[in-house]
Order: C-alpha cells, then sequence, then structure tokens
C-alpha cells in the first residue's frame, strides 16, 4: 500500500494490487475510508467520513489530482 501523500491528518494511499482499474486514490482517516476516481475526480464510495469531511477531502483530491496521476502511472507502469 504506497502511500503518495499525508494532509490535515488523511493519508492517500493506492493498494498494490489495483492497477488494472482506473486511476484512483484511496484516503484513510480514524475509522473512515473513502475512494476517488481521478478522471475525473468523484466518489466512488465512502464510509466513516462526514459530508463535509468528504468536502475537504475532494478539495485536497483536486489540488493534487496531477500529482496523484503522476504516482499512479510511476507505480503502475502505464
Amino acid at each position: 500500500m504506497p502511500t503518495v501523500l499525508r494532509k490535515e491528518g488523511y493519508r492517500f494511499f493506492f493498494f498494490s494490487n489495483e492497477g488494472t482499474e482506473p486511476p484512483h486514490i484511496h484516503v484513510e482517516r480514524g475509522k473512515g475510508h473513502a475512494k476517488y476516481w481521478l478522471e475525473p475526480v468523484s466518489l466512488a464510495y465512502s464510509k466513516g467520513f462526514k459530508a463535509n469531511e468528504l468536502r475537504r477531502i475532494r478539495e485536497i483530491v483536486v489540488g493534487h489530482r496531477d500529482y496523484f496521476l503522476q504516482k499512479w502511472h510511476e507505480y503502475f507502469g502505464t
């Protein structure tokens, strides 16, 4: 599970076996977990986050989208 960013207590990461899926990022903090597609940025699912947290997480994902895509392609070789 490569971690690609830690920000505001959130950990953004990939699962090593998900390279066949479209680019996305997982995020967790405490008992919350979510997955965001990167092209375009959209919420795939979430558990344990409140609406205001999901809004903030989405802002972070949008702001780091190019970085996440770069890391995705470097890691999965796509």
